[in-house]
């Protein structure tokens, strides 16, 4: 997360990022490095993490780590945009590091896919913390048939974030289906408050993930299990036809990004918001650049925050079972490790050092590992209670209902992610630049018909899928 707090960490890319051919051709050049030396005393970790305060955050937990163990860490903070850069030139040198943590889903598949993980050594990290300590959708999104890709660690979910004082003043039910939604902003909606607030710009990964929280609802996926390009079935499209009415019938006139549907429901402007975990700090007031403006707020700053009900799955009429969308950010132990060091490194991140890097940004690194034995949650019920916020610190307990916190937690339980549980992660990384999915929502937006713009995605990524073949 390289870009101010309030942009990029938001539109973190959802999908492995496809290696340029000087990454596979250094890889190749490089081949094998350490048979897992395990008498190793030393070990080097990256983080995909280089904020200064969390990095030293970061620091602190591990100088532990090597105070309880005897095995000195070398920790290097890498900017998730440059990951693929310095992967490269420490492939070609020969020099990858043991084990990397805070890797989104897109560059676990990175690894992965130029057989660059322990997956043995990852899979014992595993089972020795037990698989059922861990949420069952966590897993599913770092496993590849019977290999384990990474050890899961945290994540953050999508969120409709709602007015609860408006919805009961309409005697109005919780915007959990498509039918409620689409009532809830029929209703709501009036010349001084949008029914709904959400992204329509073309050729942002932020309106992309904006519309997959609606899509996985209605059990739109963007490739089946064959690999084959599904945009423009009649569950995608269905789904787009009510992103469209949406923003067309009931939402703000104009540009709508990361930046403004988040300005607009501060303001008082909207009765429904799509955003991520991360808009909870802010609206609770705890940033001062970043404070709720509403008529109320002046009179009361957490107005915004006991008035807002959340909602982390959609549910549409083909849609067959609860899905959200959200990141996984994971460690995993690199193919070029020593071994022994790297396992216990990891294992320690997940137990006596997890609830401090929780910590470091409780509000974007929901546990998901509830608790350390089955069916415990030490760790979600601490995750509850930890501060969050910049210019101020206070746990999001002290704003949100038990309501909001179960929402939350339920949701990484529902985590799921288009093209990754299909084996097609490279193709959704490929198609980042061009964002066909974010122009499709644009184009609905201003009035194209859904199945029209839906088609015209799907070729899109059939044309980029036939350029990876």
């Amino acid at each position: 997360m390289t870009t101010p707090r309030n942009s990029l960490r938001r539109r973190r890319v959802t999908a492995a990022a496809a290696l340029s051919t000087a990454l596979i051709t250094a890889l190749a050049a490089c081949g094998g490095g350490d048979e897992g030396d395990s008498g190793a005393d030393s070990i080097t970790v990256w983080i995909v993490e280089d904020l200064p305060d969390r990095v030293d955050a970061a620091q602190a937990i591990v100088d532990d780590f090597s105070t309880a163990s005897g095995v000195e860490v070398d920790l290097v903070p890498v900017a998730e945009d440059q990951f693929n850069q310095v992967l490269t030139s420490s492939a070609a040198a020969g020099d990858l590091p043991d084990a990397i943590g805070a890797l989104p889903l897109s560059q676990v598949r990175t690894l992965s896919a130029n057989d660059l993980v322990d997956t043995e050594a990852v899979g014992q990290v595993v089972d020795d913390l037990d698989p059922a300590t861990f949420n069952e959708s966590a897993l599913e999104l770092i496993t590849e048939g019977e290999e384990r890709l990474a050890v899961p660690s945290e994540s953050w979910v999508q969120l409709l974030v709602y007015r609860k004082d408006l919805f009961e003043q309409a005697g109005l039910a919780e915007p959990s289906t498509y039918d409620d939604l689409l009532a809830a902003a029929e209703e709501l909606d009036s010349p001084d408050v949008a029914g709904f607030v959400g992204a329509n710009v073309a050729g942002d990964a932020f309106t992309a993930q904006t519309f997959e929280e609606i899509g996985l609802g209605n059990n739109c996926q963007m490739v089946d299990d064959a690999g084959e390009v599904t945009l423009d079935s009649d569950e995608c499209v269905e789904a787009l036809d009510l992103y469209g009415q949406l923003q067309q019938d009931y939402s703000l006139a104009g540009a709508q990004d990361v930046d403004t549907t988040r300005a607009a429901y501060f303001a008082g402007q909207g009765a429904m918001l799509i955003w991520s975990s991360f808009v909870l700090d802010e609206l609770a007031g705890l940033r001062k650049d970043a404070k709720p403006s509403c008529p109320e707020c002046k009179n009361d700053p957490r107005f915004l925050a006991e008035n807002s009900g959340v909602v982390t799955s959609i549910q549409g009429p083909s849609g067959t079972e609860p899905a959200t969308f959200g990141e996984v950010t994971s460690w995993t132990i690199t193919a070029d490790s020593a071994t022994e060091p790297a396992q216990e490194f990891v294992q320690y991140m997940l137990n006596d050092g997890y609830q401090p890097w929780i910590e470091i940004a409780p509000e974007g690194k929901i546990p998901v590992r509830p608790g350390d034995s089955p069916g415990a949650t030490n760790f979600s019920d601490a995750w509850a209670e930890m501060e969050v916020g910049v210019d101020t610190k206070a746990p999001l307990s002290d704003f949100y209902g038990p309501d909001v916190i179960d929402q939350l937690t339920g949701g990484v339980e529902t985590l799921s992610r288009w093209a990754i549980p299909q084996g097609q992660g490279d193709l959704l990384g490929a198609i980042q630049g061009e964002q066909p999915v974010a122009n499709a929502v644009n184009q609905v937006s201003g009035g194209t018909d859904a199945a029209d713009a839906m088609q015209e995605a799907a070729d899109a990524v059939r044309s980029v899928q036939e350029s990876l073949q």
